[in-house]
């Protein structure tokens, strides 16, 4: 990579930066004084007003990906397209593979330092029940049929990068759980569910469904630290709290005032089994060396409710080591 010097002059790319992470990790390279450019492609509410530099593009536009990468020393791949459910594959193939491989091959042709790619904790296989989700499980495979689109999809975008490593490409991955926090401008589906609990609309809740959050702002600063610590062609699990529904439900109320959902007393098997299998908890193989801040969730949440009731909650993070 290049020197300290060159390194703060050539500016680092984002992909992705009108989303949510992309929101807090545009604002993480500014704060350490970074030039930054940011790739976008039709929104910009997210980044307006910020010191960056634009560039109109679009990840199935190799040309556009190439003038975005010249100049480079680091790219940060957020962009996505992002779904729980079991939408029709063909536009997350098209992003999610097609433009990771075009970022990919723009990146070698540019002479890019390092590319970060953001995959996703569903990505992974699921390891056998109760048992610890880590960097060493492997990808889910391409035909379970199990796994929705966007699972496979972001399985598929690692395989591409990491086989790029194999060619001289120096890159990274990084799998974050279920994402919560500031700056979620769209919002993203999580900050909906939060903004229906926020406005009293989800008439109740299932008991269980335990998740592992992690707060958008410890996501980014693991990227920061991840770019000068990580190991080429590593992947880093980048998890935070492990909350039941309820607790997460519970503590949204706390912040924002809202008692008019049904939240359950207790704690229920069903929740717990059909959440299992979307967001698995998860334990990052590596903690405690980058000094990652971590966020307590009561006040991410209270953060959260003073900025118009968007999805903001936190949930406190374990501190990383990418080393």
């Amino acid at each position: 990579m290049a020197d300290g010097g060159d390194h703060q002059r050539r500016a680092a790319l984002v992909t992705g930066a009108a989303g949510h992470l992309g929101a807090n990790l545009v604002r993480a390279l500014l704060a350490q004084g970074r030039s930054v450019r940011v790739l976008v492609h039709r929104q910009t509410r997210a980044i307006e007003g910020l010191p960056v530099e634009i560039v109109r593009g679009d990840l199935l536009d190799r040309d556009s990906l190439l003038a975005a990468c010249a100049g480079t020393t680091t790219v940060f791949h957020l962009a996505a397209t992002v779904s729980a459910g079991w939408q029709t594959a063909s536009r997350m193939d098209e992003v999610n593979v097609c433009g990771t491989a075009n970022l990919v091959e723009a990146c070698l042709a540019s002479g890019v330092g390092r590319l970060l790619h953001f995959s996703s904790i569903q990505a992974l296989a699921a390891p056998p029940y109760d048992a610890v989700l880590d960097e060493a499980c492997g990808l889910v495979k391409p035909d379970d049929g199990g796994r929705g689109a966007y699972d496979l999809t972001k399985a598929a975008g690692e395989r591409v990068v990491l086989a790029a490593v194999e060619r001289g490409l120096d890159a990274i991955v990084l799998n974050p759980t279920g994402v919560l926090g500031p700056l979620d401008f769209q919002p993203s589906a999580m900050g909906e569910v939060l903004r229906a609990l926020g406005q009293g609309k989800l008439p109740a809740l299932v008991a269980g469904g335990h998740c592992d959050f992690v707060d958008a702002r410890d996501v980014a600063w693991a990227a920061v630290a991840a770019e000068h610590e990580g190991r080429r062609g590593e992947r880093y699990i980048l998890s935070g709290t492990r909350l039941s529904l309820v607790d997460l439900a519970q503590r949204w109320a706390f912040a924002t005032g809202c008692t008019e959902n049904r939240i359950p007393d207790g704690d229920g098997p069903l929740g717990y089994a059909v959440c299992r299998g979307v967001c698995p908890s998860a334990r990052p193989a590596a903690v405690a060396h980058l000094g990652v801040p971590a966020y307590p969730a009561h006040a991410a949440a209270g953060s959260s409710h003073e900025s118009r009731g968007r999805a903001r909650l936190s949930s406190a993070a374990h501190r990383r080591d990418l080393a």
